[in-house]
C-alpha cells in the first residue's frame, strides 16, 4: 500500500513536491490534474490513474505495472524504462510521449494515441493495440510479437528491425510505413 494517503499525494504533487522512487502502489488519483510532475522511479503497481491528466509528467522508469490508466493524458509524458505490464490505458493520449525501452507486456491499448510517440526498443509483446493511432510513431528495436494492431493506423510509423511475428494488423493502415529489417513472420492481415 502507499505510504501516503490520496490527499497527501496529490498535496505533494501540486506544490511542486518530487515523490520520484516512492511506493505509492494502489493510489488512486483517478481524474486528478497533474501536469509536469515528478514521479521517477515510482511504484504505481495497480494504481488508478482514470482520466488523470499527467501531460508532460516524468514516468521514467515507474513500476505501473497493472496500473488502470483509462482515458489518461500522457501527451508528452516521459516513460523511457517505465513498467506498465498488463497495465489499461485503453483510449489514453500518448502523443509525442517517450516509451524508450518501456514494457508494455500485454498491455491493454485499445484506441490509444501514440501519434509522433518514441517506443524505441519497448517492448509490447501481446500488447492489444487495435485502433490505436500509432502515426509517425517510432517502434525501431521494439518486441511487437503476438500484438493486437487490427485497425490500428501505422502511417508513416517506423518499426525498423521490429519483431512483429505472430502479429495481426488486419485491416491496419500502412501508408509510407517503415518495416526495413523487420521480422514479420507468420503476420496477418498484410502480404509480406
Amino acid at each position: 500500500m502507499a505510504q501516503f494517503s490520496r490527499e497527501e499525494v496529490i498535496q505533494k504533487l501540486r506544490s511542486g513536491e518530487s515523490l520520484a522512487g516512492v511506493d505509492l502502489t494502489q493510489v488512486d488519483l483517478s481524474y486528478e490534474t497533474l501536469k509536469g510532475v515528478n514521479l521517477a522511479g515510482a511504484n504505481l503497481r495497480e494504481a488508478h490513474l482514470q482520466n488523470a491528466n499527467l501531460e508532460g509528467a516524468d514516468l521514467s522508469g515507474a513500476q505501473l505495472d497493472g496500473a488502470f490508466m483509462f482515458g489518461c493524458n500522457l501527451y508528452r509524458a516521459k516513460l523511457d524504462n517505465a513498467s506498465l505490464r498488463e497495465a489499461n490505458l485503453q483510449d489514453s493520449n500518448l502523443d509525442e510521449a517517450s516509451l524508450k525501452n518501456a514494457d508494455l507486456f500485454h498491455a491493454s491499448l485499445f484506441g490509444s494515441s501514440f501519434e509522433k510517440a518514441d517506443l524505441r526498443e519497448a517492448n509490447l509483446f501481446k500488447a492489444r493495440m487495435k485502433r490505436a493511432n500509432l502515426r509517425g510513431a517510432k517502434l525501431d528495436r521494439a518486441n511487437m510479437q503476438n500484438v493486437h494492431l487490427e485497425r490500428a493506423d501505422l502511417t508513416k510509423a517506423s518499426l525498423k528491425d521490429a519483431d512483429l511475428s505472430d502479429s495481426s494488423l488486419t485491416n491496419a493502415i500502412i501508408n509510407d510505413t517503415d518495416f526495413k529489417g523487420a521480422k514479420m513472420d507468420r503476420i496477418i492481415g498484410i502480404i509480406v
